[in-house]
């Protein structure tokens, strides 16, 4: 089993590296943000599977205040794409 975490691990480190690239080519603003949104799911992914791996419990805390700040990020990000205050 540790095996195929293992192999899922790399995979995953493999396409965060596709999502950095897509973050610096990307044409728009949007595409760019797509591709951190997909980033941030990728390093939960990665946590949950070290927090397997390793046993240690608090590398999941990290994994859910790295999509909390994704999910703010977000929200501020539509907010400004859609040209209205961020108080609205």
């Amino acid at each position: 089993m540790t095996t195929v975490l293992h192999i899922l691990l790399y995979a995953q480190i493999l396409l965060c590296f596709f999502c950095l690239y897509r973050v610096v080519m990307g044409p728009t603003i949007p595409d760019r943000m797509v591709g951190i949104d997909i980033f941030g799911i990728l390093v939960v992914g990665i946590c949950a599977i070290l927090t397997i791996l390793t046993g240690r419990m608090f590398i999941i805390d990290i994994g859910i205040a790295w999509i909390i700040l994704s999910f703010i990020g977000t929200l501020t990000m539509a907010k400004y794409l859609s040209k209205k205050k961020l108080n609205e």
